[in-house]
């Protein structure tokens, strides 16, 4: 950013073989000091569509976003649907690397096309939040770019930001959110990428037949299983809602306990209720060519669009955790957390430590929308809030502060879900869902502590390796049964040739995993950052009197790589 040059280079022969997350690993490790201001110059913003981005393969359009953490300080990769990853894939580009920083405190957008890419002066678009900015930017380009952005968070520097990307309506609903890196792009004085490309994907294959027939095989396999083929279509994230409340693992107020009593107002089944009430949807797509279709689109009382991917983790973290029922001021909340650009699950957190601190009451949905019309204003205290629920809570004085590696819980009281705590724990980018939840594993009762360690290490690895190939971490509900494990082995193989085997594939997780922690040792991890805050091992949830109970040493045998 520093020189204004954009270069094209050749992929390096070791890279052929990883995408998304996992390339992110290797580019950092190579080429990222690990003691580096994760604000500063020598950090990268990298972004990596899968291996299978691109192709026939169903739901792999998930794009990878990575660098340095400047809410964690560890390595951290965001993983976001929308547009963007097809779009790269088009373009036949295997990663973008953002380097260096501006000198001054102006903003440029890089367009990528066919033609050639080039950085150009963005001043007009500064101070413009996501939404406006995604209007101004297809009246300028045309309605069908692809469009990866920030808002005024991450031109301000919050640890909280997100970097938006628009999905297939253009809208900017898709956040690459946790982990702070639209800061990471502000401090780099880059506003935007448009995508400008059109026309069928380009992809190349080793074996194009087979991968079709393994792609319609594992498309099958998606379909016939039972969440992912009936109960997200219908439902979306939200019907977890009920199961994780019933299993006393539903944050709420400030993860005092683990149910809600009004945990039916936020429900799966209540948000379908007003989506018929308000010609809203469910079975919304993030991406094209996915054949769950677990999104939504979110219509207000005048039935005109307000948000899109009302999700789970959204809905309990600024719902339950917050004493709020209202799904329509936690679709307000969504809203304005994309337009700003702010990581929701993060958001959430924050505002409770508010609330346990007194700056609101718990139940309190106006007051939460104040706090972030504060952030949106960028007042003192709207600028704390933006920095994370660690630094908030502290500022505060709340000792019960729900975070690991300074990046808050998600949507999953660990007390209740063990395996998925072991994940918060262990996983080399905090407390990130996403890394390995560990509800639905087979074998192992949630609520004990026999197990959680292998459950949680099983899932973090098959999440890294479907990183790798920017395919939808729900889709991994159908591995459950070999043969889908073997159409996704015989996609990999019918696209980049050689001989594929399932350790071969889940291979590809454990490498990543391991290059991530190694990146973390040089920045100044250790074994005893794996740990979660201190009142989950010392206070009991209500009702089951559940507490997190692993040990460190039995915690240290997770992800042992």
């Amino acid at each position: 950013m520093n020189t204004k040059e954009v270069d094209f280079q050749e992929v390096k022969d070791d890279y052929t073989l990883f995408g998304g997350r996992g390339l992110i690993a290797k580019i950092m490790n190579e080429e990222v000091d690990p003691q580096c201001d994760p604000l500063g110059e020598n950090n990268k913003l990298i972004l990596c569509p899968g291996l299978l981005t691109g192709t026939m393969a169903p739901c792999s359009g998930r794009l990878s976003i990575g660098g340095k953490s400047p809410l964690t300080g560890t390595i951290k990769e965001a993983n976001v649907g929308g547009v963007a990853a097809q779009l790269m894939a088009k373009l036949g580009l295997k990663a973008v690397i953002v380097e260096g920083k501006q000198d001054d405190d102006s903003l440029y957008m890089l367009i990528i096309s066919k033609d050639g890419a080039e950085l150009v002066p963005a001043g007009k678009y500064a101070g413009m939040n996501n939404y406006a900015l995604a209007e101004a930017l297809h009246a300028d380009f045309g309605s069908k770019i692809g469009i990866v952005s920030i808002g005024c968070a991450g031109e301000r520097g919050y640890r909280n930001s997100t970097i938006q990307v628009t999905d297939t309506a253009g809208n900017p609903s898709r956040a690459a959110a946790r982990g702070g890196l639209g800061a990471v792009m502000g401090a780099k004085g880059l506003k935007a990428i448009i995508l400008n490309v059109s026309g069928p994907s380009d992809s190349q294959y080793a074996d194009k037949e087979s991968f079709k027939t393994a792609a319609q095989n594992f498309t099958a396999g998606v379909r016939d299983n039972a969440f992912s083929g009936k109960v997200l279509p219908g439902f979306g994230t939200a019907a977890l809602v009920t199961a994780v409340n019933a299993m006393g693992a539903l944050p709420t107020n400030n993860f005092s306990t683990g149910s809600f009593e009004r945990a039916e107002e936020i429900s799966g089944e209540r948000l379908a209720e007003i989506h018929s009430q308000r010609g809203g949807s469910n079975g919304h797509a993030c991406q094209a060519g996915c054949v769950i279709s677990c999104s939504n689109v979110y219509n207000d009382e005048q039935g005109n669009y307000l948000t899109s991917g009302l999700e789970y983790e959204t809905i309990v973290l600024n719902g339950s955790n917050c004493g709020i029922s209202s799904l329509d001021i936690i679709a307000k909340i969504d809203r304005m957390c994309d337009d700003l650009g702010l990581d929701t699950i993060e958001t959430g957190a924050t505002i409770g430590v508010c609330m346990e601190a007194g700056k609101i009451v718990f139940g309190d949905g106006e007051g939460s929308l104040r706090l972030l019309q504060e952030m949106t204003d960028g007042t003192e205290f709207g600028r704390l809030l933006g920095q994370g629920t660690e630094l908030a809570g502290k500022a505060l004085g709340v000792k019960r502060i729900p975070t690991v590696k300074g990046q808050s819980l998600a949507a999953y009281d660990p007390r209740s879900l063990k395996g998925t705590g072991v994940t918060y724990a262990t996983s080399p980018m905090g407390a990130d869902h996403t890394a390995g939840n560990t509800i639905g594993s087979r074998g192992v009762k949630p609520h004990l502590k026999e197990g959680q360690v292998e459950a949680s290490t099983q899932a973090q690895v098959t999440m890294a390796a479907l990183d790798n190939l920017g395919i939808c971490l729900f889709t991994s509900t159908c591995l459950g049964k070999p043969e889908n494990i073997g159409h996704l082995v015989s996609m990999v193989q019918a696209k980049v040739g050689g001989e594929w085997d399932a350790d071969k594939l889940f291979a590809t997780g454990i490498t990543t995993l391991s290059m991530e922690k190694v990146f973390n040792k040089k920045a100044g991890f250790t074994e005893k950052d794996n740990t979660l805050p201190e009142f989950m091992y010392s206070e009991s949830l209500p009702g089951s009197n559940n507490i997190f109970d692993i040990l460190p040493d039995e915690m240290d045998k997770a992800i042992p790589f």
